[in-house]
């Protein structure tokens, strides 16, 4: 089962005053389908997850749910270093209606590959819709090695892959093991037609928050047989990428459309708003591309 094929923004959570700004998550959301956004990754790492309690977390998600309201597929975030914990998570969501879950690798306390497969089975175990692996070693400590994705393709419920290593090598050896409909999304926006190449469904994208529609259009050219121009936007957008990416995500994409004017410039510490030499840098970028 494939959850979507084409672009998925891994969208932010606005914050004001300190709390979810939901009325500004409308807004994000309403343009986000009508710019051709092929599907919504809620409560992700784009979305602050991590500093949101659970009671937040599922409001968000419920939210997310109810105003997409069948418009296009809605997976959330339910990642966790306690198995438990995700678990619940995932449980409580699954009543929420949504579409599918996104899970990022245990972190901090890590685990070996083993531990990473009962993880996961555990979670897999316990609801009935599909469920998205989430690699990114980088900000986890732990990659998922392609053997170990191999091994939980063959869970009914376990059905793709965000891959956000970095590591095309890891990549193309991960799409080695895998069936056709186990899907494989890039979980890098300087490396999706790249990881398209070799079967890959489309992106799980954090610039897609500011760029819906390129995005979902260079996926789509890509699927459709317009390599060439996938390609050109691929290279036309590797600059504000750059630029949405010059500190930790997702603090720029925020920056980001706060100068768009699209949400308030509010983070939870130990996040904080880009230093000044940043957010020229993301203003001259969104200058360059036309966004502002």
């Amino acid at each position: 089962m494939t959850l979507f094929k084409g672009a998925g923004v891994a969208i932010v959570t606005p914050f004001k005053d300190g709390k979810v700004d939901f009325l500004s998550l409308s807004q994000l959301i309403d343009w986000q389908i009508s710019s051709d956004i092929d599907a919504i990754i809620v409560c992700g790492t784009t979305g602050e997850a991590s500093t949101l309690n659970d009671e937040e977390h599922i409001k968000t998600v419920q939210y997310t749910v109810e105003k997409v309201n069948g418009r296009v597929p809605v997976i959330a975030g339910a990642g966790s270093n306690d198995t438990a914990h995700a678990v619940y998570l995932s449980n409580q969501l699954e009543q929420l209606g949504i579409d599918g879950l996104l899970l990022v690798t245990p972190y901090y306390n890590k685990c070996t590959q083993k531990g990473l497969i009962q993880h996961y089975t555990k979670i897999a175990d316990s609801v009935n819709i599909p469920i998205l692996l989430y690699s990114v070693a980088g900000r986890t400590g732990v990659n998922i090695s392609p053997s170990t994705v191999s091994e939980l393709s063959k869970h009914p419920n376990i059905v793709g892959i965000k891959e956000a290593s970095g590591n095309i090598s890891q990549v193309v050896e991960i799409a080695r093991y895998i069936s056709d409909d186990f899907a494989l999304y890039s979980g890098n926006d300087d490396m999706v037609v790249p990881l398209l190449s070799i079967g890959g469904a489309g992106v799980i994208s954090t610039v897609a928050n500011i760029i819906p529609k390129d995005t979902h259009t260079m996926v789509m050219k890509y699927l459709a047989g317009d390599t060439k121009e996938a390609a050109r936007l691929q290279l036309e957008m590797k600059h504000l990428i750059d630029a949405v990416f010059i500190e930790v995500n997702p603090i720029p994409i925020k920056a980001a459309l706060n100068l768009m004017g699209k949400i308030e410039l509010e983070y939870r510490l130990p996040l904080c708003p880009p230093d000044d030499k940043s957010v020229e840098i993301i203003r001259k970028e969104l200058v360059n591309y036309g966004l502002i």
